[in-house]
């Protein structure tokens, strides 16, 4: 049995849920898929699949199976390349980033990149969790702010600049502030899991240093979509990277907070990837892209 192009029929097969398809796809019969399957399973003494009339669906080990294959075959494919120099990088790649920049600017660019490399293929990730690269097989992440992760090996790639807004309606409301103390009496908008009656601590740099101040507010949020539409709906000021709102600044319908001398501090933006991806051809062409994507937004 050639365990590698069992693999790849068996991860065929799980990608489209059917032997038929996984067939068609590869320019196979139906019966040859589906025995080639068969011969895995026995091989490892466990049932990859739940099959059905109507379905096929992973089995828990199937499942597994999944996770690790998947990596085995993007490893081939990419020591593969890696030896042909004249091949553009390819295989696949499991990426995360955050969900709004995922939407607002990688997704619309993403055709680009894979029209410069066809070999490739991604599956996207965008949350703004805390993804387990190595547990999850997630072969890098796209991170804003601080990371701190030793494991990781870490490509800063530009800090992003940071404002302070609020909705015409909220500034009406409490008058637009001319120093940190008038800033620090309005309401905001928490972002992350920041317990509702504790405050939370925001950052301003005056004449080189940097001055803290505990802001309150009554919604705290977990995305960066409802972070902003929470400020649109007047609910509170938010301080979130600059290019996130700058239509909506322009367009009127956010006003910046400017107070006199200060400024919020700018964001880290970087790639973490596992050590062991290192090597990687795919992963650097794609950092490098995200690198000249990012380009005009960030700072050096």
């Amino acid at each position: 049995m050639d365990l590698f192009q069992s693999l790849a029929l068996f991860q065929r097969v799980a990608k489209t849920g059917s032997f038929t398809r996984a067939a068609d796809a590869l320019g196979m019969a139906t019966s040859s898929v589906s025995a080639a399957v068969q011969k895995l399973e026995q091989h490892l003494g466990v049932p990859l699949f739940q099959r059905t009339t109507r379905s096929v669906r992973l089995s828990s080990e199937g499942e597994q199976l999944y996770e690790r294959a998947s990596r085995l075959l993007a490893d081939a494919a990419e020591t593969e390349s890696l030896f042909r120099g004249g091949r553009s990088p390819g295989g696949q790649l499991r990426v995360e980033v955050p969900a709004r920049m995922g939407r607002t600017l990688i997704v619309p660019a993403l055709p680009g990149f894979l029209a410069r490399y066809p070999q490739a293929s991604i599956e996207l990730g965008s949350t703004d969790r805390r993804a387990n690269l190595v547990d999850e097989g997630i072969d890098c992440v796209l991170r804003v702010g601080e990371t701190g992760e030793l494991d990781l090996v870490e490509r800063p790639l530009g800090r992003l600049p940071q404002t302070t807004c609020a909705s015409p309606a909220l500034v009406a409301a409490h008058g637009m502030p001319s120093t940190l103390d008038e800033l620090a009496r309005m309401p905001v908008v928490h972002f992350g899991r920041v317990a509702i009656g504790k405050g939370e601590d925001w950052e301003y740099l005056r004449d080189g240093h940097v001055r803290t101040l505990r802001m309150w507010g009554n919604v705290s949020v977990t995305s960066a979509e409802t972070y902003i539409a929470c400020c649109l709906a007047g609910l509170g000021l938010i301080q979130v990277p600059r290019y996130d709102v700058a239509g909506l600044l322009q367009g009127g319908e956010l006003v910046e907070i400017v107070v006199p001398g200060c400024a919020p501090p700018s964001l880290p933006i970087a790639v973490l990837y596992p050590p062991q991806r290192r090597l990687s051809r795919l992963l650097h062409v794609y950092i490098d892209w995200l690198e000249e994507l990012l380009a005009p937004y960030v700072v050096r």
